[in-house]
């Protein structure tokens, strides 16, 4: 045994005595502190779990917190020699998680609420057991982001990739095929790549595996960097080639087989094997044992840094929490009033009509206290869609911008299909349903005198109004026209909004703001 190993044991003999109960007062400190953060922010905390639980996307998420417990385990011996204190600066930390967990509030964006209640758990740790602890502490404290249900924004863009690969390999092997977004057409039928073939489950949860493997099992740097890029590009390719497989098997053999050969491979095999993969590539160049030491205890255990009074560090906490909640909840309480109803306008030059679609279509938006649709027909035949959504204020649930809200609702038989260009201060997209039947769609968001297409402006938008207490009431205007043969789907939009007036206007006045 080495004089190093036995000078680190004989620390430990020397320190525990002496430090247990400094230890056992921090962590007593700690746990109070947890406590009070969750229960605080139980809602955050409820909706974190509950998507872990029921979103397939973040399951495996429901195992980072056993995880965390293993990895702080493993470093218990280490990290037990070093004396807990009181650390300043972890406020900083905690006062940057308390005023992002305020504006994501004030925004109605839930992941940031969430980002900020997982900082300010980390910050507490920061704040109660120090400097060198923290530093002890560091992978498991990193480790704890991949609680945050983040990664869904990437679900088009990864349909979209997949959709091209399968191209890609389709045409390598002569069967004819056509995309339209991320719709395939072969002889054989009719393919979507839809969010559960964008292979978004599989690139996060590889991911997460990817930096705890790169941890434990690696010490360079640059072999952690290049495993964590293995980790990335795999399952995306992986996940291409499955689905050009998908349509392969379902071209020579039939659709059904096809469709279940791909549930049972891809939910029970296919991840195993692009584990094992990865771990094969990967296994030549590891350059840690297991039972190593996650750290060297001896370059932690000094002086303490940034120290500072015990009740201080308590009293500063308190506040850190206390403020943002008891700030939510005074703006939420401030509503603006919006009319007792709401009627379609009439417009020159168009005329209501029956709404007979070729496929129905209702746009989704939860909470709102209108959402009026109409028809229109000008004396050219042309036929435009027009549905109007009102909002009094957002908060969560009830939002211009969220999950499921917008041109397509969580359950619809509708799918994106691509992005379309649109005019200045809308979002244009594509959508597509079972037939297949499709139609454009410009959407168009106005809060707080702000006209926008933009998810970010909207947010923005919205945080300015709850910071200035300015109006709070919210609209989005979506026109949309269906494809059929030997019309011009963007023409006949654009004449309609010519017709229409100014977004503004309307906007304004369905929301009741003189």
């Amino acid at each position: 045994m080495s004089d190093k190993a036995i000078t680190i044991r004989q620390e430990k003999q020397d320190a525990a005595p002496k430090d247990a109960q400094g230890w056992k007062l921090h962590l007593t400190y700690l746990g109070a502190i947890w406590a009070a953060i969750l229960l605080l922010f139980f809602a955050d905390a409820r909706d974190i779990v509950g998507i872990w639980w029921n979103s397939s996307t973040f399951n495996h998420c429901l195992l980072i917190l056993p995880i965390l417990i293993w990895l702080v385990a493993r470093r218990k011996e280490e990290v037990i020699v070093i004396t807990p204190h009181y650390f300043a600066p972890g406020l900083i930390y905690m006062m940057v998680a308390s005023v992002g967990w305020l504006l994501g509030d004030f925004a109605g964006v839930a992941l940031a609420r969430q980002l900020a209640l997982v900082m300010l758990l980390q910050g507490a740790v920061i704040t109660i057991l120090g400097y060198n602890v923290s530093r002890g502490l560091l992978f498991p404290l990193f480790y704890a982001f991949f609680m945050v249900p983040i990664g869904d924004e990437l679900v088009p863009w990864l349909q979209t990739i997949t959709a091209d690969m399968c191209m890609f390999l389709l045409n390598l092997v002569d069967i004819p095929a056509y995309i339209d977004g991320i719709f395939i057409t072969t002889p054989t039928g009719y393919f979507r790549v839809a969010e559960a073939c964008s292979g978004i489950e599989f690139l996060i949860a590889m991911i997460a595996y990817g930096a705890l493997v790169s941890n434990i099992c690696f010490k360079s740097w640059i072999r952690r960097i290049t495993f964590m890029i293995l980790c990335v590009i795999t399952p995306i390719i992986a996940n291409g080639i499955r689905a050009w497989g998908t349509i392969y098997i379902a071209h020579h053999i039939g659709i059904e087989f096809a469709a279940g050969f791909d549930h049972i491979f891809y939910g029970w095999i296919f991840f195993a094997l692009v584990l094992l993969l990865v771990m094969a590539i990967g296994w030549r160049w590891f350059d840690k044992h297991i039972d190593e030491a996650a750290f060297d205890p001896s370059a932690l255990v000094g002086t303490p840094k940034y120290e500072m009074p015990k009740n201080k560090a308590l009293s500063s906490i308190a506040a850190i929490m206390i403020i943002p909640f008891l700030w939510s909840s005074a703006i939420a309480a401030k509503s603006s009033v919006v009319p007792d109803a709401l009627i379609a306008p009439e417009i020159s030059g168009w005329e209501k009509t029956a709404y007979e679609p070729l496929y129905d279509w209702q746009p989704y938006f939860a909470g709102s206290n209108f959402n009026v649709g109409q028809r229109y027909r000008d004396s050219q035949g042309r036929i435009i869609d027009m549905a109007i959504i009102v909002f009094d204020r957002q908060e969560e649930g009830r939002e211009l911008i969220g999950f499921g809200q917008g041109s397509i609702g969580p359950d619809s038989d509708w799918s994106w299909s691509a992005n379309i260009d649109a005019p200045n201060g809308a979002k244009g997209e594509r959508i597509t349903a079972p037939g297949p039947v499709s139609r454009d769609v410009y959407s168009y968001y106005r809060v707080n005198g702000i006209t926008t297409g933009s998810a970010l402006t909207v947010k923005l938008a919205t945080l300015l109004s709850k910071l200035t207490l300015s109006n709070q009431q919210s609209v989005a205007v979506l026109i949309s026209a269906e494809h059929k043969d030997g019309v011009d789907t963007k023409a006949d939009m654009e004449k309609f909004l010519t017709d229409l007036g100014t977004i503004d206007d309307l906007a304004d006045r369905s929301a009741g703001i003189e």
